[in-house]
């Protein structure tokens, strides 16, 4: 005799997870396109004394006698200290500084990472986390932490944990990136210059630049340099840095800034390994770039990178003789990316030309060049009317479309094109996330009025931006990058809740299926 799903009745069990019990009800059912009996499990809660109790529920109706006080944000702070205590962190600084510095230290460089905001608003931030239950009372006032920082950038600290981070972890081979450049309205500081701003700001800047362990995927040290970088003679002076720590691998990855014939000739004559992508302001490059591109997608180049396919091509440029090898990727994926967004921005620019009136005070041909900008090229142009009329160049904007998904890199390194490809594209994920972390109303532009502090500051960014890439490298691992970004996957956890009884006790909430899931990738618990 078959049992009808009314005649099958649930059963309720306890699962112990991760340490703690928990009980779930258990129901049988029929399937009818199986055949077979299947089973659904429905939580109850927390196995307490014997019972399940589910906190929200009895919370809500007041059945545990001592009633909550305060939430505090607990579960975007887990996955973090679990780092610091793996990296070991903590002992560093602790070896170099008091506990209660340490702890405001490692709060700044979380708070970097979780909800980066204004020095002046940490103590409010502070109060709200469960950081606040175990270490209440840091130096965290706005005063507090300005005095924090100028005495961490005027002492030892900085370069005693880069150097103590080094050696523990091993470091063998290294990547250096010329990250960003940090504005200031202090333009007293003897480290600010003026010269080209990446934040496109007239203001005075340091360059920040980072080291990464490869085989970690983390940074190790950093460096500052005045104003704008305009050669590469002075990252020469941190390969020397890392040389002396015993660092022989380093490299040297760039942006097209630097690409220069004087560049180019240092890097060759000094026998830095190197990874630069080449821009069209050489000869050298447009005539390689036309003639690579006559059977750039011949099968015989046909890869794929990341599950997606690319052409890539060896190729040699000639620098005063010297042959510099590099490869020239055909990314299909990203021409049609470029295509469009270059297509739309055109479209609308042609538009927005036309349909201004031209002030009768002033010439054609510099409103023309002022609205324009670096899209002028791409446009003929005559005056109607006091408006213009707009016709597009099509053969400058073939030569333009015909460029797109194609890049030249460079390298004086072992690398494949792979690995090539791979390092540059990482750098532009290293500055997303530091900029992610520096961008702030009230931090930056920067007003420090002490180069220390502006040191300070860097110091504790770069910490965090050890939490993060530690973080993302952590997410890959465990497959968690394929559904969550590190933001959205912070979100999620800061769901998870501490709450405070007024008994003095502290529970946490109930997880969800997704809070669970994360946890138990990351071997966690709440």
């Amino acid at each position: 005799m078959r049992l009808t799903n009314k005649q099958m009745k649930p059963t309720v069990r306890i699962k112990r997870i991760k340490g703690k019990e928990y009980w779930y009800e258990d129901t049988p059912y029929y399937d009818p396109e199986t055949k077979q009996i299947r089973h659904t499990s429905r939580y109850l809660g927390k196995n307490i004394d014997g019972k399940p109790v589910k906190v929200r529920t009895e919370l809500a109706h007041g059945s545990i006698t001592s009633v909550p006080t305060t939430a505090y944000t607990h579960g975007p702070y887990l996955p973090l200290q679990a780092i610091i205590r793996e990296l070991h962190l903590d002992e560093y600084l602790s070896s170099l500084a008091n506990e209660r510095e340490t702890k405001a230290i490692l709060a700044l460089s979380m708070n970097r990472v979780v909800r980066p905001m204004a020095m002046h608003l940490i103590a409010s931030w502070y109060d709200e986390t469960s950081l606040s239950l175990t270490t209440p009372d840091l130096p965290l006032s706005s005063q507090q932490v300005s005095e924090l920082l100028a005495d961490l950038g005027s002492s030892g600290v900085p370069d005693a944990f880069m150097t103590a981070l080094l050696r523990d972890i091993g470091t063998d081979s290294t990547l250096i990136y010329d990250i960003t450049s940090l504005s200031s309205y202090s333009r007293l500081l003897p480290l600010l210059e003026y010269g080209y701003n990446r934040d496109g700001l007239d203001l005075p800047q340091i360059n920040f630049s980072l080291i990464v362990d490869v085989q970690r995927a983390i940074p190790v040290m950093y460096e500052l340099y005045p104003g704008s970088i305009v050669d590469v003679v002075t990252l020469k002076n941190t390969v020397h840095r890392l040389q002396a720590h015993g660092i022989r691998n380093a490299t040297l990855v760039l942006d097209r800034g630097f690409f220069s014939q004087g560049n180019l000739d240092e890097l060759l004559r000094e026998e830095v390994s190197f990874v630069i992508p080449a821009s069209l302001t050489l000869k050298q490059v447009k005539e390689l770039l036309t003639e690579v591109q006559r059977d750039l997608d011949s099968p015989q180049y046909l890869q794929v990178f990341q599950e997606d396919p690319i052409f890539v091509k060896p190729i040699t440029l000639r620098v005063h003789d010297h042959p510099v090898a590099g490869f020239c990727y055909y990314d299909l994926k990203r021409e049609q990316t470029e295509r469009n967004l270059f297509y739309i921005r055109l479209h609308d620019l042609k538009e927005n030309l036309e349909s201004r009136q031209i002030p009768r005070w002033r010439r054609p041909e510099e409103v023309f060049r002022e609205r324009a900008g670096a899209m002028a090229n791409y446009f003929s142009w005559h005056v109607d009317d006091n408006r213009f009329r707009i016709e597009i160049r099509k053969n400058a904007v073939s030569q333009r479309v015909n460029r797109m998904g194609k890049q030249i890199i460079l390298t004086q390194s072992a690398l494949d094109w792979q690995e090539c490809l791979m390092v540059y594209r990482e750098r532009d994920a290293v500055e997303k996330a530091f900029r992610m972390m520096k961008q702030d109303l009230q931090v930056l532009p920067l007003n420090a009025k002490k180069e220390t502090t502006m040191k300070g500051f860097l110091f504790v960014t770069f910490i965090g931006l050890i939490l993060r890439m530690q973080l993302v490298k952590r997410m890959k691992e465990t497959g968690l990058l394929k559904d969550y970004t590190v933001d959205g996957l912070l979100l999620e956890l800061a769901k998870i809740k501490k709450i405070k009884l007024a008994n003095g006790e502290t529970i946490v909430t109930e997880l969800s299926k997704k809070q669970r899931t994360i946890l138990e990738k990351m071997g966690l618990c709440a």
